[in-house]
Order: structure tokens, then sequence, then C-alpha cells
């Protein structure tokens, strides 16, 4: 089975191959004066950011920056990271983004499997990083002059994105100018137009930011950064309400904790794009029934089909079962196939494969991982990608996703190599072996669960693995639980029983709140800690009952920190940024900052002269 026709789709030929940069220039010309980006009190029309991009691009050539070089951007989300990009396209560069709260090992392996020749950035962030190889303070503000200069190419790669790895290292993916511009320019498969703001939250890092940027300005819109890096619920909502967004893309995870809130952030939004994962039927049903103007598009994509290949706009109809991933977009085909390669019925399951002219060239560095995934398919005569996702055709021509016909796991709208973390554990001294597996995939609940045997000698403390951890891999591969066993469950055929470690995790949730220090009537938790501590059980699913409680270590992480923080205002009434939240890791240190954001707050009830007095 073949689908090449897409459900929304620009036909192909209204859409130009060009290089992004081309696409700010023509809006530029047409629109000099539009708003092109926000960032908080900073703004920039069209005009004012193409002189922007080409200055810099005359600054980077100035430092010896080539036709071809990749150089890394290393910034926090603003303007300027919009300014960046154009300029290192405009320098005829790639750009291979990082993420500022990336370990550094991480990042020096990506630095160098990119073979990158510089690494451009805020001046901070340069400084505190120390990376290997030149860097490249960027200007404070954006240059003003310098000649025009454009030496991208449709066909080069625009970004190198990297994705969890099953060997134990990131893979990058090198994405096209073309594909992206293709997948942005009058896209039909979400409303998009010169009136649109589109909120920039995502991290740089992560694809849907070519969405999230390239998609507001290919299309003459404004994007809106969120100055807040690391964004609460509350401050996005605030942040979409203050600057008029209307259109947004939220990770599946996200959507699903907006959604079971019912946040007001949809009641100013008019389209959001869904993707990373399977949607939920009741939260999808919740938000439209709540704001039955809202465009819901579900839309999925590897990195390596830039972003997006399929997308569904969601009806009330299709939440009575699974939320199908639709059709292909805008130069995307999709091929249903056996084992063999060979088309199955509509109707039955097979593996996704996908081609057309979004397809990424490759990976880097990696020419026998780039021919095993981008295959030249005899039958078909196309260049095109195994995904491992398994679908089937519905009568009506759309697409229903299935699972996965491998390891590979998406939690919190991020795909994970199990492999690249068992790797990561078995180079611990302590451990000898192994294996990681999701709880609760597909759940609002999902969450990442490793179980390792421990080395001769003495036994690791899952705890103490889990904190090793976070020294060499991002958040979202840091599992939330670590759980020691005598051995791990073999098949009969001799494979990681990972059905069997299922059925372990309520004892791996069970042994992650063990190790707590007694409390007699010494210990016993004050009134503000324990509202602190009922609030972190509901979010968590265990019972919080110490005040020295750790929120990491029951299994929280930064999505579970979102609800909590929403829940801290609502039930409380304070307000707690996730860099505080994270920065009181027990119940008895976010108590005692909860007390002091009350105090602040209410400090006006208690001013110095008595309201009463006789003092005139």
């Amino acid at each position: 089975m073949t689908l090449t026709t897409p459900q929304f789709a620009t036909p192909q030929s209204a859409v130009p191959t060009t290089a992004l940069p081309a696409l700010v220039a023509r809006h530029a010309e047409l629109t000099p004066d539009g708003l092109a980006v926000v960032d908080g009190d900073t703004t920039l029309t069209y005009r004012r950011l193409l002189q922007a991009g080409h200055a810099l691009a005359a600054h980077l050539r100035a430092h010896e920056v080539a036709r071809g070089d990749r150089v890394a951007l290393l910034t926090a989300r603003s303007s300027r990271t919009v300014v960046a990009q154009l300029g290192l396209w405009l320098a005829g560069a790639v750009c291979v983004p990082l993420d500022p709260a990336q370990p550094r090992p991480r990042t020096e392996a990506m630095i160098a499997d990119a073979e990158v020749t510089l690494t451009v950035g805020d001046a901070k962030l340069l400084d505190a990083a120390t990376l290997p190889g030149p860097v490249l303070a960027l200007p404070e503000e954006p240059l003003t002059s310098g000649q025009p200069l454009d030496e991208s190419d449709p066909d080069s790669p625009a970004f190198i994105m990297f994705t969890s790895g099953s060997t134990g290292r990131p893979k990058g993916v090198l994405v096209p100018h073309r594909a992206i511009a293709e997948l942005v320019t009058a896209p039909d498969y979400v409303t998009l137009t010169g009136r649109d703001r589109v909120l920039f939250h995502s991290p740089m890092t992560f694809d849907a930011s070519t969405f999230e940027v390239w998609g507001a300005l290919a299309n003459g819109a404004a994007v809106v950064v969120c100055t807040e890096q690391r964004p609460s619920l509350e401050d996005l909502a605030r942040h979409v309400e203050r600057h008029g967004v209307t259109v947004a893309f939220f990770t599946t995870a996200l959507f699903h904790q907006l959604a079971a809130r019912r946040s007001r952030v949809f009641a100013q939004l008019r389209s959001v794009v869904v993707g990373g994962e399977a949607m939920a039927a009741a939260q999808a049903r919740e938000v439209l029934t709540a704001f039955p103007w809202l465009e819901l598009v579900n839309g999925y994509g590897p990195t390596e089909t830039t972003t997006f290949a399929t997308a569904h706009r969601v009806t009330e109809q299709d939440c009575e079962g699974p939320i199908p991933i639709g059709r292909p977009i805008s130069g995307a085909t999709v091929h249903v196939l056996d084992a063999d390669g060979h088309p199955v019925a509509d109707g039955d399951r097979g593996e996704l494969w996908i081609g057309g002219s979004r397809l990424a060239h490759g990976y880097t560095g990696l020419p026998a991982l780039t021919a095993e995934r981008f295959v030249e398919h005899p039958s078909a005569g196309l260049r095109l990608y195994r995904t491992g996702d398994i679908v089937s055709l519905r009568p009506d021509g759309i697409l229903q996703f299935h699972g996965r016909n491998d390891d590979q796991v998406k939690v919190r709208g991020f795909r994970i190599e199990p492999a690249e973390v068992e790797h990561t554990l078995r180079e611990q001294p302590d451990v000898a072996d192994a294996a990681v597996t999701v709880d609760g995939a597909g759940t609002l609940e999902a969450s990442l669960v490793a179980f390792v045997v421990a080395a001769p000698g003495p036994v690791p403390h899952g705890a103490a693995l889990r904190e090793r951890l976070t020294a060499v891999l991002p958040a979202h591969l840091v599992p939330d639980t670590v759980t020691v066993l005598e051995r791990l469950p073999l098949t009969p055929a001799g494979k990681v029983d990972r059905r069997a470690l299922s059925g372990r995790v309520p004892s791996a949730r069970a042994h992650a709140a063990e190790g707590r220090p007694a409390h007699g009537p010494t210990g016993r938790m004050t009134p503000l800690e324990q509202a602190v501590a009922e609030v972190w059980s509901q979010s968590l699913g265990v019972e919080v009952t110490c005040a020295e409680d750790e929120f990491l270590l029951l299994g929280g992480h930064s999505l579970l920190a979102l609800a909590v923080t929403d829940d801290l205002r609502e039930e409380l009434g304070v307000e707690l940024s996730l860099a505080e939240f994270f920065a009181a890791p027990t119940v008895a240190a976010q108590a005692a900052l909860v007390e002091r954001a009350l105090l602040a707050a209410h400090a006006d009830l208690h001013p110095e002269t008595p309201e009463h007095s006789d003092v005139h």
C-alpha cells in the first residue's frame, strides 16, 4: 500500500525549491515593516531581521566561516537565536544547535561527531561551557551594517539535529534547506497566515522548533519567543495572552497536561499542532469540547523526515477511538510494507516507510547506518526511510498508528533508544548489565525505568546510579527510577524479557521511596510541609510522608514539575518558576520556598505603621 496524495497539502509544484533565507527575503520585500520576531519588549521587522542576518553573515565571513562549515550554536532561546540561524545560513554554514542545559560530555560528543569547526553563541554560555575548539561570541545587539551576502543552497544541510542513538552516542541527522522550506511554506495541514503569531518555546535542539520559527517566517507571520527558558504552564498561558499568540506546537505529553487542566492557553489560540507520541482521545475530547473553535492537528514524523510526514485534523468523532496520524503532507509519500518489503493489503498492519522530497540526507559520519535506514527500495524505485513504526490504512485512507517493531520508545515527546541509556549504565564500574523500558507507555504517567545487575563488589544504590547519569545524559534520557536486580529476566530466545520487567515496575517505585530517614514526633511535617507533600503525592503517584523526600528521587521529572507548580499556584496561591522548584529539591526546602513566597505576596498586609494609629 502506498499513499502519495496529501490530506491537506499544497500541490508540490506550488512550493518552490529554495533555501530558508530566501523565504525571509521574500517577506522583507513584500512587507518590510511587518513584524517578524517578538522577544519580550524587543521586536524585529522583516527588513530589520534580514539586515541583521546579512550583517552577521559578513561578520562570520570575516572570522573565516566558509561555505559548508559546520558551526555549532549555543544560545538561550531569544531573538538572537533566530538572527544567528539566518546569519549562519547566509554565510553558507550548517547550523548545529546545542542545548545549554545538556551535560558537557554529550555536547562534546555532538561537536566531534558533527565535525564542528566553530561554536558561536552567547558570551556567558560559551565562557561557562569551555567547549573544545574555536568559539566566537555573538554581538550583544544585532549588527546593522554589512554587505548583503547569501551563500545558502537549497540542497545543502540547514541543520544537523541529534537524536538518541542505539550505539550509546547520539546520531546527527542532516536536514536540508529545501525539506524545511517545503514543510513550512503555505502549509495546508494547519492554518498559518501573515496575520498569525507563532509561539517559539521548544528547545532549539528539538526539531519542532523548525516549525515554530520557520513556519512563521516562511508565511509572513511573527515568531513570539517565550522568554522563560523553562516555562511553567502558567508562564505559557500568560505569554500567549500577552503577545496574542494564535498558533502553537505542543509535545503530546505537554498537551495532555494542559488538556487535563483545561488550560486557558487554548482560549487564546486558534491552531494547535501536537506531536511526539500517540495522542490520548480523552484529552483531545476535553479540549475540543471546551474550545470548539480550536483547530487541533495531530502531527507525526521522525526527524529523518523533517519534523512532520503526516498530519490529521482531529474532530470529536476521532475521539471515539485511537487518534489517527492522518495522511502524508506536502512532499511526503508513505508506504505500508511487510517484513520482506512488499505492500500489505489495506487494513493490515505493516511497517511505515516514508519517501518523498523532504527526507534528510542521512546521518553525519555514519554511512552504514544511513544505508540501513535510508533504503533504495527496488520495487518502489524510490529512496525510502524505514521508520520502524507499525501502522495500518483505514478504509477512508487514514493511517492508524500501532506501535514499534523495535525497542525505540517515546517518553514525554522525546525519542529514546533504550540501548543508549543501557550502554551508559553498563559503563558504570559497579554495573554488570542493564535494561531500560517504559512504564505506562502512551499515558500521562509514562516514565523511563531502568534495571541493573550489580558487578562483583559493593551493590550500588539505584538513586546514586541515577544521579551519576545526570552528569552524562540529557534530562530526558535519565531514567525516573533505577532498580538493582539479581539477574535480568530472559525470553526462551535468550533476549531480555521486557514484558517480565514491566511487572517489576511497582516494586521499582517503592524502591525509589526507600531509605527515607525515620521521623517520629520530633520529625513530623509542619502543616505547610504536609500541604506540599500532598501536592507532590497527587502527581507522583506515591505517598510522600517525609520532609526530606526528594522530588527527583521519587520519580519526578520536568513534566511532572509543571503539574506540581501549577497545583501549588492553584491550591496554595504561590508562583514558583521551574528554576526555583528544582533549586528546592526536598519537601522541606520547597515548603520554606512557599512560605517566603507567601510572605512576600502578602507583605502589604503588614505595613510599618499600623492602620489604626494616632500618628499623623
